[in-house]
């Protein structure tokens, strides 16, 4: 089956989705499309702590010194600027006044605006600690009432491009661009394909590639992959973050604890109740987020725990009571026997958010024409070598405003025979099927080795180990994956490996630490 569209975007996070609201005021034909059965499941809908928003005796400046001390000063300073300016706004003017959001208030009724690590300020909105899914809904039902037309259930295989796809062999010789997506109906086992000349790649970060992670299964660094295979430019990909405080439980995977916590007093402790942060960073707890994972992580190694301990119940100074300010928190813990306003809660750093990714302009542009990348899947430069909290959801609405306001201003009208020499996909003749035992195995191996050998904290000697090992995982499961049944799964893997590879390079290649990319001698 071959779709036309005016815009085709891949990933239905805040980024993607805002980036579908502006398209779609315009009138143009826009479809978005996921990977996943519910539109919802994206790390935005997971989003707990907030959205940096304007406020009362918050300046561009302020806002521009903490991102860049937080990314060790290597920013984009182009990105940066363009973030202090233009976003913190928008929120209002955007996710309030046109979505409808309300976030939290204060007993006063006044916007309650949180402290995370690295600010300066207070200036972070949020609604209680359901912060992603509170925009996630609110935009999905926007961008619905809009006439945004929405596909689950496809995960994009390949970019499609003039030079690699086209029968024409002119084509060889022209200016590489893309033209559509090859993506998999996952329900049928049917290839389609969607062309348009403005492709969006809104497809999220790479976090199911470590075996700790925040993030959702989903995060297997798929946009990272296809983009790289079409031959866009891939920067920054050494800087993976990761979130100091994930709970650790042996039930309840993937659940972060919010970062407000230690905002609103939390402190993380030893198991013989020892506060160790001031140890590592005279900002303590509210040191940034590498600072602190980095802490965390080498005080489980030296105490040989496999946790440490974030207490809250202690040290809470919020006016609002503690299980109706953090209800996610407070409902997950108790699930998992654990009473936040009694007693601290197991913690484990975890991989959260990919810094680097494709490189993109102030627009989305990135180095191959037509396609655009937004949200975490692309790199700005804003974050430098390490995020500073709830900047990403911002980066993402940004952004993806930015990208829809550069595609509405250079429009073309869908030509049907512009596609006439792309072909079909094609399967594989005698396609063999597959254990998914085997790809659970595989996929298992490249997380442990990416946390043990290009996690927190890093070694030459490490680093080597893991380019070797992945380099035949690479080799055995692109060979398999030339001659398997094409299913979300085997996609999955290959994407994987790919984007394990990058991080592996790109953190050989860098050689000094800085930021989230830390190298023990």
């Amino acid at each position: 089956m071959r779709h036309y569209y005016d815009a085709v975007i891949v990933g239905s996070g805040l980024a993607g989705l805002t980036c579908a609201i502006y398209l779609k005021k315009e009138n143009l034909n826009v479809v978005v499309i996921t990977k996943e059965s519910n539109i919802s499941e994206t790390n935005t809908f997971y989003a707990q702590g907030g959205i940096i928003a304007s406020t009362d005796g918050d300046t561009a400046e302020l806002l521009r010194n903490d991102l860049l001390r937080a990314g060790s000063g290597y920013n984009n300073l182009k990105a940066v600027d363009f973030f202090v300016k233009q976003g913190p706004s928008l929120v209002f003017d955007f996710l309030v006044d046109e979505a409808g959001i309300q976030f939290s208030k204060s007993e006063e009724g006044n916007i309650d605006y949180t402290e995370e690590a690295a600010h300066s300020k207070r200036r972070i909105v949020h609604y209680e600690d359901h912060t992603g899914d509170k925009i996630e809904d609110s935009l999905i039902s926007h961008a619905k009432k809009m006439g945004v037309k929405f596909m689950t259930d496809y995960t994009a295989i390949d970019l499609i491009t003039n030079n690699h796809h086209s029968r024409d062999p002119q084509e060889v010789y022209r200016e590489r661009k893309v033209l559509g997506v090859y993506a998999l109906n996952n329900y049928k086992g049917e290839t389609e394909t969607f062309f348009s000349d403005k492709v969006i790649l809104a497809t999220g970060g790479t976090g199911n590639l470590y075996y700790h992670s925040t993030n959702q299964v989903s995060g297997t660094g798929d946009g990272i992959s296809m983009a790289y295979r079409a031959g866009a430019d891939i920067i920054n990909a050494e800087f993976v973050q990761f979130h100091p405080t994930c709970l650790f439980h042996k039930d309840i995977k993937r659940f972060l604890i919010t970062e407000s916590l230690r905002g609103e007093g939390g402190r993380l402790k030893d198991h013989k109740g020892k506060e160790f942060m001031k140890e590592y960073s005279e900002m303590g707890d509210l040191a940034p987020r590498d600072v602190v994972s980095r802490g965390v992580y080498d005080r489980i190694c030296k105490t040989g725990k496999e946790y440490m301990l974030l207490d809250i119940a202690s040290h809470y100074k919020g006016s609002i009571p503690l299980e109706k300010r953090f209800p996610r928190v407070f409902s997950t813990c108790k699930q998992g026997g654990i009473d936040i306003t009694k007693e601290p809660i197991p913690i484990t750093p975890a991989a959260h958010y990919f810094c680097g990714g494709i490189k993109t302009d102030l627009k989305g542009k990135t180095s191959l024409k037509n396609l655009f990348a937004v949200g975490e899947v692309s790199c700005t430069g804003l974050h430098g070598a390490n995020r500073l909290a709830s900047s990403s959801l911002l980066e993402g609405l940004l952004w993806g405003k930015s990208a829809a306001e550069e595609i509405i201003l250079n429009r073309n009208e869908i030509r049907k025979e512009h596609y006439e020499n792309i072909p079909d996909w094609k399967n594989p003749l005698n396609a063999e099927p597959f254990d998914p035992l085997l790809i659970d195995q595989d996929m298992q191996t490249i997380q442990l080795t990416m946390w043990n050998y290009a996690g927190i904290i890093r070694t030459q000697k490490g680093l080597r180990r893991a380019e070797s090992d992945m380099d035949y995982f690479a080799h055995r499961i692109i060979k398999f994956y030339k001659s398997a049944e094409i299913t979300k799964q085997i996609i999955e893997l290959r994407n994987a490996v790919v984007s394990s590879q990058l991080i592996i390079a790109a953190a050989l290649k860098n050689t000094r630490s800085v930021g989230c990319h830390y190298i023990s001698e």
